[in-house]
């Protein structure tokens, strides 16, 4: 059967959670948290607690590293040489050099691999590997996996609200204008991705629990036609009160077949700081 001979594969970005990545067989390939002089394997042997515990020690944010053309081809190979065709998901290119090294390591295996640049990030990329094992067990081949995934990708709503501006102001992605500005007049940016890259798309004044309000109100007034599979809550240490708040605003405005909570792991998180949460899901 179809599914025997396809395995699909992502990199730790897609924040998919283990009981997911586990159920529907999807194969991780770690980027790596360097806290210091020491270096960790996302999902593997570091936690976002140690992200927060390390920057509130240091003042300082995790480095990150994708691995390398030799990492991936010694991951692939081990699905290729088991007579396995592999699709590979990255974070967007955008956002890291992941992409590029495991385009090149796919050359040395022909069509029996395919990667895809998610144009994406945390589980904006997590539905698309998420649409391709849907596929997968449906029998598709994985060039119509592939080519199907590929379409739809500037369709993902990628975006998220952040508690506070300052990780991303220490890694560089905002001014400092617009740090200070949100810390003292509590403004709480909505960060989307378009063609890959993140931009600040609407401003929300107020507590985060009213801002989250107005940015779950915001998304279904835009998106009046979505695919109702599949709609990810994914946040980073948020308290469970705001969590579930949100779902409950989600289950009301709109109709999805199921709604998955996730946690970000330490590659997003390293990017976003605590209690930052987003409502991910495929736009029609």
């Amino acid at each position: 059967m179809a599914e025997n001979k396809i395995v699909i594969t992502s990199d730790s970005t897609c924040d998919l959670g283990e009981k997911l990545i586990s159920e529907r067989g999807i194969k991780i390939m770690p980027l790596t948290v360097i806290l210091g002089a020491d270096s960790f394997k996302d999902g593997i042997n570091i936690e976002p607690e140690d992200i927060f515990s390390y920057f509130d020690r240091t003042g300082e944010l995790p480095k990150t590293g994708a691995p390398s053309v030799s990492d991936y081809e010694n991951f692939f190979a081990e699905f290729v040489d088991a007579g396995k065709t592999v699709i590979h998901f990255n974070i967007s290119s955008k956002a890291s050099g992941a992409n590029g090294f495991a385009q090149a390591a796919q050359k040395k295996f022909g069509d029996k691999v395919y990667v895809i640049d998610s144009l994406a990030l945390s589980t904006g990329q997590g539905l698309l590997v998420m649409k391709a094992c849907d596929l997968r067990d449906e029998g598709k081949s994985a060039k119509e996996i592939a080519d199907t995934v590929n379409a739809l990708r500037a369709k993902v709503n990628t975006s998220f609200v952040p508690d506070t501006l300052l990780y991303l102001y220490k890694g560089g992605r905002c001014s400092t204008l617009s740090y200070y500005g949100s810390k003292v007049l509590s403004i709480h940016p909505q960060i989307s991705m378009k063609d890959g890259q993140l931009y600040p798309k609407k401003k929300y004044i107020g507590k985060m629990q009213r801002c989250l309000k107005n940015y779950v109100n915001d998304l279904a007034a835009e998106y009046k036609a979505y695919d109702r599979r599949r709609c990810f809550i994914t946040h980073s240490g948020s308290e469970p009160e705001l969590v579930a708040a949100v779902r409950e605003q989600v289950e009301s405005l709109f109709t999805f077949d199921e709604i998955i909570e996730t946690v970000a792991g330490s590659i997003i998180t390293s990017h976003c700081g605590k209690n930052t949460l987003g409502v991910l899901f495929i736009c029609e």
